[in-house]
């Protein structure tokens, strides 16, 4: 059984599917931590980075790896500039700090196979200084994160893989650097918009590696999966789309288990919702309903960003 201490990514941990024997959410020093699990057995920690006060201080995170098993702690990283740049992850592993990820779906993993030194070297830098407490602006300023490059599938037809893209680009596109394409079509070119763009299979991995932005969306149509870091399956909820879905491959549903379902363009309410998930023995990460794509700020859109980690969302929405 597995713990998890959340804090801004309370939700979007809360879909993980794992045995969970104690949650709590919240800020907490290293010391609040260690006192309240002192002699709690557990199988893995989940700790989301920012449930940990002055966390970017990598102190504060030292303190952290000599309260407790870092084989057992898998930490969740948010999308600050300090946090992912590469200094820090440097200092990171050089403190003993392995098992940390961006991405939600990389955590299932890290339970059953904890990193080791190995896995993790390629960010350890021989040549970084001494670890720093503080960084200065010019630092925070040039600092590259680590590109998040999802990928959207539609798995009944015409789930509307296109047009949410679009969407996402748009509400994203305020506080992230992002870029959108789409693989073997030309459907984009509709939206004029030179931030998306329309290529060939031969040519995406090229483009990929080579953009700048900090977020890229992948319309994948039949492209290998494999171009992405996260892969979202869209599914249309109609009875007729689900009905040809599952007359096409029964054992659709199996193939999803554990995969990231979103419902779009959907008129199911929260128990229907419920109801979908029972029948098909699945879990939805998100609901999305029939939106105006003409729209730059719809509340739907920027809820299901959140949930997807995209925390500057939720920062600029206080403001």
């Amino acid at each position: 059984m597995n713990v998890i201490v959340s804090n801004k990514y309370q939700a979007l941990l809360g879909t993980l599917n794992i045995d969970v024997i104690k949650t709590i959410n919240g800020e907490f020093s290293v010391q609040d931590l260690a006192s309240q699990f002192a002699n709690f057995f557990y199988n893995k920690m989940v700790i989301d980075i920012t449930a940990i006060k002055n966390y970017e201080n990598i102190q504060t995170m030292r303190e952290l790896s000599i309260n407790f098993d870092m084989d057992k702690v898998i930490i969740l990283l948010d999308d600050s500039p300090k946090v992912n740049s590469p200094q820090f992850l440097s200092q990171l592993v050089s403190i003993g700090i392995y098992n940390f990820t961006r991405s939600i779906d990389s955590i299932p993993f890290l339970i059953q196979n904890s990193n080791t030194y190995k896995d993790v070297a390629n960010y350890q830098s021989l040549d970084v200084s001494p670890i720093k407490t503080t960084f200065d602006k010019e630092e925070v300023a040039n600092v590259k994160l680590e590109k998040r490059i999802i990928g959207f599938k539609n798995v009944t037809e015409h789930a509307g893989a296109t047009t949410l893209i679009y969407m996402l680009k748009k509400h994203l596109q305020g506080a992230y650097k992002v870029q959108a394409i789409e693989i073997n079509n030309y459907d984009f070119e509709y939206f004029n918009d030179k931030f998306l763009k329309s290529i060939d299979f031969m040519n995406a991995s090229f483009e990929i590696s080579n953009s700048n932005a900090d977020v890229i969306l992948v319309d994948l149509n039949d492209a290998d999966e494999s171009l992405c870091n996260e892969i979202i399956y869209l599914i249309e909820p109609g009875i007729l789309k689900l009905n040809k879905l599952i007359r096409t491959d029964r054992k659709i549903f199996d193939k999803l288990r554990n995969k990231k379902i979103v419902l779009n363009r959907s008129v199911l309410n929260n128990n229907d919702v419920s109801d979908f998930e029972y029948e098909s023995g699945s879990k939805v990460f998100f609901n999305i309903p029939c939106l105006d794509e003409k729209l730059d700020n719809n509340k739907k859109i920027t809820e299901f960003l959140i949930a997807l980690g995209f925390s500057r969302l939720n920062e600029n929405n206080k403001k």
